[in-house]
């Protein structure tokens, strides 16, 4: 990063010198910048085109840099080299955030936070061509402009791919192109595998993405290959239901429930067939695939692997519609198996939300399924919402007047009803006993700031009486 080190004050003159008033932004910029920093100035830009030149005001606090996609807050204050300022995030009193690398800023304002850490504070010199170029920014930024930023790194943080946050990418190497692996894609990758700063694996490895399991591959690298493109390395970050769950993996000294980082390369990958592209044979002939696989992850208590699995078949046949009478009712039927096998897999999981939002599908399709209508009333038990509980289970019941479970379950949740009306019983007797308690001693306080006035309005009384003695036998007020 140091190349040519020697000619960076001859650099920032150079950069200067082509923008729009040479002698009045070089003058401007070298009155505003002592030699020292001038002469300290790096150009940052990766071919060394001296487009993009910095100076370091404040070091970092540490020695990571941010990477591609990662999400920045920075504090900034551009110029035009003749002083003016243009804009400022200081003057809005709040950070401003971007996703670097993704072309949200200024070619310019990527190229250099991607060399800063921390803490750092710099000054970045932009070319027009890493800035607005010959269009400019009208009215505040005329064709041609040289910029100056002077910028504040105060944090970076990668990219989440998942709702919980239970993978994160940060990208080292940019991928090539604009394809990316889908379901069902072979991939070949290059994988290294860390725990607690401890090289466990580092392998080449060919998998299909969705069935990663099968090759000991961790869910969460699975599940970041459809976001991945060819050539592309990054870090995975992954929490421990994305890794080696519950079990941890003995092979490689990996405890339960430990959090992984896996360096990802993805060498090269075979598109599968996306859904519309598939006749209905082939995705039935596919979703009876799945459903094996399925359940063979769930009885291996790979329950988010096997939650993959589902979610293709409802993927691939959803939108089935106009088919013949007996092709829909295997559709039909694959899908509510998908559904209802997606509600045990969260129920095992306690995503209790996601139980009630899949036997709900089911019970679209079905209104009278025993089963979406039993591990909805589980969710619901387990959620603590008794009356929506005892309502689905009595409807079960409607249903199959012999399951005995459901029958179980209703007693539960009555006995559970009765334990909270009797704790709530409890809390509110409490609670007027304390709002009484609090009444009497109020009460107790009034009486003796009462009883305090009233010595003093005696007092006062006494002293006035005495006051007009002394006036009447000539005394003076004592």
């Amino acid at each position: 990063m140091l190349k040519g080190e020697k000619k960076q004050k001859i650099i920032w003159v150079k950069v200067v010198r082509q923008g729009a008033d040479m002698t009045t932004d070089k003058d401007q910029f070298m009155e505003d910048q002592s030699p020292a920093v001038v002469s300290n100035s790096i150009d940052v830009t990766p071919n060394k085109d001296e487009g993009v030149c910095k100076v370091v005001k404040r070091q970092g606090v540490d020695g990571d840099y941010p990477m591609i996609g990662d999400k920045v807050a920075v504090h900034y204050t551009g110029k035009i080299l003749n002083g003016k300022k243009f804009d400022s995030s200081m003057d809005r009193k709040k950070p401003f955030t971007f996703n670097l690398g993704k072309g949200q800023v200024i070619k310019g304002l990527d190229i250099g936070v991607s060399s800063m850490q921390r803490g750092e504070v710099c000054i970045l010199l932009c070319k027009a061509e890493y800035a607005y170029g010959s269009a400019g920014c009208p009215p505040k930024i005329p064709p041609n402009a040289v910029l100056q930023f002077e910028v504040e790194l105060l944090s970076f943080k990668g990219e989440l791919l998942t709702e919980d946050g239970g993978i994160t990418r940060r990208i080292k190497v940019k991928g090539e192109g604009f394809s990316n692996p889908n379901d069902g894609s072979t991939v070949h990758v290059h994988l290294k595998g860390h725990h607690e700063d401890r090289l466990f694996e580092s392998r080449e490895v060919s998998f299909v993405v969705g069935e990663s399991e099968d090759m000991g591959v961790p869910l969460g690298v699975d599940r970041a290959m459809e976001k991945m493109q060819r050539g592309e390395c990054c870090m995975l970050y992954l929490k421990s239901k994305y890794g080696f769950g519950k079990e941890g993996r003995a092979q490689y000294r990996i405890g339960p429930n430990s959090d992984l980082v896996y360096e990802v390369t993805l060498i090269d990958f075979e598109k599968a067939k996306e859904p519309w592209e598939l006749v209905l044979k082939e995705k039935l002939h596919f979703s009876a695939g799945a459903k094996q696989k399925g359940t063979q992850y769930f009885k291996a208590g790979r329950y988010l692997q096997a939650v993959v699995q589902y979610q293709r078949i409802v993927s691939w046949l959803e939108m089935e519609f106009g088919v013949g009478k007996e092709q829909q009712q295997t559709v039909q039927n694959l899908l509510l198996v998908a559904q209802l096998n997606m509600a045990m897999c969260y129920l095992k999981l306690k995503e209790y939300a996601l139980v009630v939002e899949n036997c709900n599908k089911v019970l679209e399709l079905d209104k009278s399924n025993e089963k979406a209508l039993y591990r909805r009333g589980e969710a619901h038990l387990f959620r603590n919402e008794f009356n929506l509980a005892i309502s689905d289970f009595k409807l079960v019941l409607q249903v199959n007047p012999s399951n005995r479970a459901a029958r179980s379950q209703v007693a539960i949740c009555q006995r559970k009803i009765r334990e909270h009306h009797e704790m709530d019983k409890k809390i509110y007797a409490n609670m007027f006993q304390k709002f009484a308690e609090h009444d009497v001693n109020a009460g107790k306080r009034k009486r003796k700031r009462g009883g305090a006035c009233a010595v003093t309005n005696e007092k006062l009384q006494v002293g006035v009486k005495r006051r007009r003695r002394s006036q009447e036998h000539g005394l003076d007020c004592p």
